[in-house]
């Protein structure tokens, strides 16, 4: 997929979310799918993440900002990329699930964002902590820095396991 260019005529300010989110998400996937099965279960970093726990918290960013938060929906396990204080992948969870529980959450993210405003305001609910519900422009804003950051740090992680490297 093609970087965005900040260049690149957009329909409207969704369109460019929309693409940044696109590209960040499926850079990050390729370069968890190039990976060798031996390095997506193993961390190279002092934390102790791994790249598949990565790609299952990623998802569950999304679940929290866009269904739990904006729509305000009930969402069972808001917190189930976590065990205790980290990030955590069960055994039986297998990469290409993974992948494909990404790529459903950013295609239902890409249909929220198609179907409202920028300025429409989330709805009240426990994922704001008691604070005002944001805009979905705040949302995709946070949701792209997540990705960005979360991307340099797969970055470092692919070249240690000898993967991808580059964007």
């Amino acid at each position: 997929m093609p970087f965005p260019e900040p260049t690149a005529p957009a329909a409207s300010r969704a369109e460019v979310f929309l693409r940044y989110l696109d590209y960040l998400r499926e850079s990050l996937l390729a370069k968890v799918c190039a990976l060798p099965e031996e390095e997506v279960r193993r961390s190279r970093v002092a934390s102790g993440w791994t790249p598949l726990e990565l790609v299952k918290h990623l998802r569950f960013v999304e679940l929290r900002w866009i269904e739990w938060g904006f729509q305000g929906r009930d969402v069972a396990e808001p917190w189930g990329d976590r065990r205790g204080d980290r990030w955590h992948v069960a055994a039986e969870e297998t990469r290409d699930d993974l992948v494909a529980a990404l790529r459903a959450q950013g295609a239902h993210t890409t249909a929220v964002v198609s179907g409202n405003d920028l300025a429409a305001v989330g709805a009240p609910g426990p994922r704001w902590d008691g604070a005002d519900p944001a805009t979905l422009e705040r949302v995709l804003f946070h949701l792209v820095q997540e990705y960005a950051r979360h991307l340099g740090h797969l970055d470092i992680v692919a070249e240690l396991a000898g993967g991808p490297t580059g964007e």
